[in-house]
C-alpha cells in the first residue's frame, strides 16, 4: 500500500480498500476493485480518485510533484506485481489510462491503450512474445490514440493513412495488414505526429503516462462531455478518476479478443446471451464500430473455456450487484479479463421488464423495483412504432441496436442535425459510426443509422440511453459526405431526402412510413398497479409475503 505518509492520498490500489465507493473511484475504478476483492480475473492497477482531478483542475491544470511522487510509488508496485517494468526496451510492462467519472458517462472521456511502448520497446515485445505483428500492431494503435487525446490531432489524419494502407494492399481490415504493412503505417503516423505537433513522438514511458494522466482530467471539461452532463443533469464538479490498468491484449491472433456483454438484453430486459465479440481485437475497436463485431455466441467455438467462463462472471455480478450489468472483457490467450462492469444503460421498457423480473427471481425487493423505474424514463414507452396497417419495402437492414421508429430527414453530420433539430424538425443522422463528439446531434436527431459498429457500438449505446431508435452495421449503406449524398443497396439519396428506420427490426426505409403509439404491455401495467397497490403480477410476490 505505497503512500506519503502525512499527506493527503490521491491513489489506491485495485486490491486495497479506499472508503470511498464510486464518489471516490469512479465507477469505472470502484468496479475494477470490488472485482478484484470478488476474486474475478481483472489485471492488476491502481485508480487516481476523483480528488485528484479536482485538485487538478483548482491547481491551474497542473499535476502537483507529490502526485507524481504517488504516481511512482504505485508504479513500482505494478512492476512487483506483474514482474514487468514500465519502460523496460525488452520486456515492457505496458498500461492503458482510462477515464471513470461516478457516474457513467459512456464514450464521452478519453482512454489510451498500450501506453509505454516506443521504438525499442516495440522491438523488446516483439521478441519477447514471438509475435512481431502484433507488436507493430499495438504500437501503431498507441501513436494514433496519444496523438489524438494528448496532442489534439485529427482523427482523420491517422484514418486516412491507415484507410490508404488497406487500398494499397486491397484488403478490408486491419487485421489484414502484415508486420510489413504495419511497419511502413507506423513510419507514416510518426510523420503524421511530427507534423502536426513539430515534435517526435515521446520515447520516454513516464513522459507519455504523466501527459495522458493530465488529458483524461482535461476530457472532463470537453465539450462533448459538458453536453451529456447538461443532457442529464450531472454536476460539473464531480471529476473524473483515471484509472492505469496493465494492458492485456485481445489482438494477439486468432485465440485472443475483446467484447462487450450484458446480463439481460438492454433494449427489452429479457434474460439471454447479449453481446458482441471481436476477435484478434481491441476494445477501442468495439465501441468505436471501427469494424461490425459477431454475436456474442460465436464466441462459444473460437474460445470455448473463456466462453464458460464469462457466462459465470456475467451471473456472478449480476447477483453481486442485483441489477443488469454492463461488462467489458477481453481475452489474451484463451485467458479471460474483466476490464470494467457497470449498471447498463437501457431503454424503459427493459428497466421495467428487468426490475418486474428481478423481483419474481427474489434479486430485489418490490419497493426496490419501484424505486429504480425513473418516471420521465417511462416517456419513452409511449414513443412511436411503425403502423402494421400500412405496406412499405424494406430498402437495407441492419442491426436492430435500439428499438422504435422514426422518420426524418437525412442529415449527415453532428452540427446539422443539431441545428436542424432544434428547428423542430424531424432528422435521421446517418453516419459511417459516431464517436462521442457527436453527441450534441444525437440528441437533437429523432433517430440514428450507421454504416459500421454493432449492438455496443457507440451509437447503439447513446441512442438507447436516450430512447431513440438507431439501426447500426447497416452494410448496404454508403456515404459520400463530399456529395452530401447516401446509397441503400444500390439506390441513390441526397441529403434532406426522407427516411424512416425501426430500430426494433433493424429495418431502412425510403421515404415516410406513417407510426402509431405502441400499445402498453403487462410489464408496464404491473409497475403502475404496483405503484398505487400491493399487487405484483396478479399474484403475491415473495417480496409481499410477510
Amino acid at each position: 500500500m505505497p503512500h506519503l505518509l502525512g499527506s493527503e492520498r490521491y491513489i489506491f490500489d485495485f486490491d486495497e480498500p479506499s472508503g470511498g465507493g464510486r464518489e471516490l473511484l469512479g465507477g469505472k475504478g470502484a468496479g475494477l476493485a470490488e472485482m478484484t476483492q470478488m476474486g474475478v480475473p481483472v489485471p492488476a492497477g491502481f485508480t487516481i480518485t476523483t480528488d485528484a482531478c479536482r485538485a487538478y483542475m483548482s491547481n491551474g491544470k497542473t499535476l502537483t510533484g507529490a502526485l507524481d511522487v504517488e504516481i511512482d510509488a504505485h508504479l513500482r508496485a505494478l512492476e512487483e506485481k506483474t514482474g514487468k517494468r514500465f519502460g523496460d526496451p525488452d520486456d515492457p510492462l505496458l498500461v492503458s489510462v482510462r477515464s471513470g467519472a461516478a457516474i457513467s458517462m459512456p464514450g464521452m472521456m478519453d482512454t489510451i491503450l498500450n501506453l509505454g511502448l516506443n521504438d525499442e520497446a516495440a522491438e523488446g515485445l516483439a521478441r519477447q512474445t514471438g509475435n512481431p505483428r502484433f507488436a507493430r500492431d499495438s504500437y501503431r494503435r498507441l501513436i494514433q490514440m496519444y496523438g489524438e487525446v494528448v496532442e489534439g490531432i485529427p482523427a482523420h489524419r491517422f484514418e486516412d493513412a491507415l484507410a490508404e494502407s488497406k487500398r494499397k494492399k486491397r484488403v478490408r481490415h486491419d487485421t489484414d495488414l502484415d508486420e510489413s504493412d504495419l511497419s511502413t503505417l507506423i513510419d507514416r503516423y510518426k510523420a503524421i505526429f511530427l507534423q502536426e505537433t513539430a515534435r517526435d513522438f515521446p520515447q520516454d514511458a513516464r513522459e507519455q503516462l504523466t501527459r495522458a494522466v493530465r488529458a483524461v482530467f482535461d476530457s472532463w471539461d470537453a465539450p462533448r462531455a459538458q453536453v451529456y452532463r447538461r443532457t442529464y443533469g450531472i454536476a460539473d464538479d464531480l471529476g473524473t478518476a483515471v484509472n492505469v490498468v496493465q494492458m492485456v491484449f485481445g489482438n494477439k491472433g486468432d485465440e485472443s479478443g475483446t467484447g462487450v456483454a450484458f446480463t439481460r438484453d438492454p433494449s427489452t430486459g429479457e434474460q439471454g446471451l447479449y453481446g458482441e465479440f471481436l476477435a484478434n481485437a481491441q476494445g477501442e475497436d468495439v465501441v468505436a464500430g471501427i469494424r461490425t463485431p459477431e454475436p456474442l455466441a460465436n464466441m462459444e467455438q473460437r474460445l470455448p473455456g473463456a466462453f464458460t467462463q464469462l457466462l459465470e462472471t456475467m451471473r456472478r455480478l449480476e447477483r453481486h450487484y442485483r441489477d443488469m450489468q454492463d461488462i467489458e472483457f477481453t481475452v489474451e490467450d484463451n485467458d479471460l479479463y474483466l476490464l470494467q462492469t457497470r449498471s447498463a444503460k437501457r431503454t424503459a421498457a427493459a428497466s421495467v421488464k428487468a426490475a418486474v423480473d428481478m423481483v419474481d427471481e427474489g434479486l430485489i425487493t418490490r419497493k426496490e423495483a419501484i424505486a429504480r423505474i425513473d418516471p420521465a424514463q417511462l416517456d419513452q414507452l409511449l414513443h412511436p412504432m411503425l403502423d402494421p396497417t400500412v405496406k412499405w419495402d424494406v430498402a437495407a437492414k441492419g442491426l436492430n441496436a435500439s428499438p422504435g421508429a422514426a422518420s426524418g430527414q437525412i442529415v449527415l453530420d453532428a452540427d446539422t442535425a443539431e441545428r436542424r433539430g432544434k428547428a423542430g424538425e424531424s432528422v435521421i443522422l446517418v453516419r459511417w459510426e459516431t464517436t462521442p463528439d457527436d453527441i450534441h446531434g444525437l440528441i437533437q436527431a429523432a433517430g440514428v443509422l450507421t454504416a459500421h459498429g454493432g449492438m455496443t457500438s457507440h451509437a447503439a449505446v447513446v441512442a438507447r440511453g436516450m430512447g431513440k431508435p438507431c439501426v447500426a452495421g447497416c452494410e448496404a449503406l454508403s456515404i459520400d459526405e463530399e456529395a452530401r449524398t447516401i446509397t441503400l443497396a444500390g439506390q441513390t439519396l441526397n441529403e434532406g431526402d426522407t427516411l424512416t428506420i425501426d430500430g426494433g427490426t433493424g429495418s431502412v426505409i425510403v421515404g415516410k412510413v406513417p407510426l402509431v403509439p405502441p400499445q402498453v404491455n403487462d410489464d408496464l401495467e404491473t409497475i403502475s398497479a404496483a405503484r398505487s397497490t400491493c399487487s405484483w403480477r396478479r399474484t403475491v410476490c415473495r417480496s409481499c409475503r410477510t
